[in-house]
């Protein structure tokens, strides 16, 4: 499956367009314009098709009620015209938004297998790359995210700073070759969010210039733009949403936000860092805060 994924990924990077309107090309005319009427009333099911294809669609941008439809009229088309990628991804799009990571994937998947061009559209690649990364396919997902950013303009705003701050996170698993990803991502993520997305990209790119060696530049954003305790932001529902790619680097995030005025608990989760990730690229990164901080509680104690 993977080997699947990559192809897929490769061929969406290189702009393989006809998804590119959210309708599928089977229902659409040579030109790309939806099929006429008359067309379309010379094949009964295909008509019926289209029109499961696209009320499954617009029940996506709605509650896990409607969610739930848009799975059952997507396996409505699938069975009424079998073969075809789009009721696939719409079925790994309802899925992952019921939180049914596994069967997302599996569903992506064999879309994928069906048509490589069904995940070019935006909305389905934003969603198959968090199913990617929430499923620990972290290689696959960072090519995925890759993939999605120059073309994420026609995303809603909230939607387009959440795929940022989710691309620069799951950039750390790369180590510092990930670093300068990172933290273009994470600047374009802090400058589009509005809501607690901006206060996750806040500590993120703080996270991300200390890892690179920039620790005052990092103290200085600290200072300018991080608001309240940090794990109240990586907890709030919007928080949690985005830190769900690369959830590991949660304590990290609060660990360097924590140290000028609650060592103590930095302490404590630069230990839970380490411990979660022990020879995981930035352990040493944890460990010299986890040092400085003993040598500066070993001074106070001095005086």
């Amino acid at each position: 499956m993977v080997r699947v994924v990559l192809l897929v990924l490769a061929q969406v990077a290189a702009g393989a367009g006809a998804w590119g309107s959210l309708r599928p090309p089977e229902c659409a005319d040579v030109n790309g314009r939806a099929t006429n009427p008359w067309e379309r009333a010379k094949s009964p099911e295909l008509r019926r098709y289209c029109d499961l294809v696209a009320s499954a669609s617009s029940k996506l941008a709605g509650t896990a009620a409607m969610a739930a439809a848009a799975l059952d009229t997507a396996r409505e088309a699938d069975a009424l015209l079998p073969g075809r990628a789009a009721p696939l991804v719409l079925e790994g799009r309802a899925l992952a938004f019921l939180g049914k990571l596994d069967e997302a994937y599996a569903a992506f998947t064999r879309g994928a297998d069906r048509d490589p061009r069904a995940l070019d559209d935006p909305l389905a690649l934003v969603a198959w790359a968090r199913v990617l990364a929430r499923t620990g396919h972290v290689g696959p997902a960072t090519e995925a995210y890759r993939a999605l950013m120059p073309r994420a303009s026609t995303l809603s705003t909230a939607e387009r700073a959440s795929a940022a701050v989710e691309a620069g996170l799951l950039a750390f698993a790369r180590g510092p070759a990930g670093l300068d990803d990172a933290a273009s991502a994470l600047r374009e993520g802090m400058r589009d969010a509005q809501d607690d997305v901006q206060g996750v990209a806040v500590l993120a790119l703080a996270l991300a210039l200390d890892r690179r060696g920039d620790a005052d530049e990092a103290r200085v954003l600290l200072v300018n733009r991080a608001r309240g305790d940090p794990r109240a932001v990586l907890s709030a529902p919007r928080g949690k949403e985005v830190l769900a790619v690369a959830p590991g680097e949660g304590p990290a995030l609060s660990a360097l936000a924590l140290e000028s005025g609650d060592p103590a608990s930095a302490k404590e989760d630069w230990d839970t860092y380490v411990e979660g990730a022990p020879s995981g690229p930035w352990a040493a990164h944890a460990r010299a805060h986890l040092t400085d901080l003993a040598r500066r509680s070993s001074r106070r104690r001095g005086r």
